[in-house]
């Protein structure tokens, strides 16, 4: 099995799993590719980092690669795409800052820069460290790909 990072049209990132990478393109030329988030037909291999295999002594308690590929109940669908269409709208108003997202928060709350809404990337360390100063950052609920790793 190979594992594959794709995006849609919608710039919604999920993972696949393929027997190879001509069994990702024979399904993909053949249409059978969709967004699990709101079903978008344009998807496409993401940039992606090789694997590393983890250590024969440690498992990984992360399941996001199961669900990619599972069927959803129709409920949870749903809820998922009006979660998905309700953040895309919040994110319109908002710049990405990348990787200086802790930084122009802290100086956004302590009155160096503007206020705007911005989002971006944060380590668990930083994200905790704001929330510690009295700084309300929370996560994006549905993964999406940074304007610059976009095809």
């Amino acid at each position: 099995m190979i594992v594959f990072q794709l995006s849609c049209g919608n710039a919604h990132s999920f993972e696949g799993w393929f027997a190879s990478s001509d069994d990702y393109a024979d399904q993909q030329a053949r249409g059978l590719l969709a967004c699990p988030v709101c079903e978008n037909a344009a998807v496409t291999k993401a940039p992606m980092a090789p694997a590393v295999p983890a250590k024969a002594n440690r498992t990984s308690a992360d399941g996001r690669a199961a669900l990619a590929n599972r069927s959803w109940p129709p409920e949870v669908r749903e809820a998922v795409q009006a979660l998905a269409m309700a953040q895309a709208k919040a994110l319109e108003r908002s710049e990405w800052v990348g990787d200086r997202f802790a930084e122009d928060v802290r100086s956004m709350h302590y009155g160096e820069i503007e206020e705007k809404q911005v989002h971006g990337r944060a380590s668990r360390d930083d994200a905790l460290a704001l929330l510690k100063e009295g700084i309300a950052v929370a996560p994006l609920l549905i993964p999406v790909a940074p304007p610059e790793e976009l095809n």
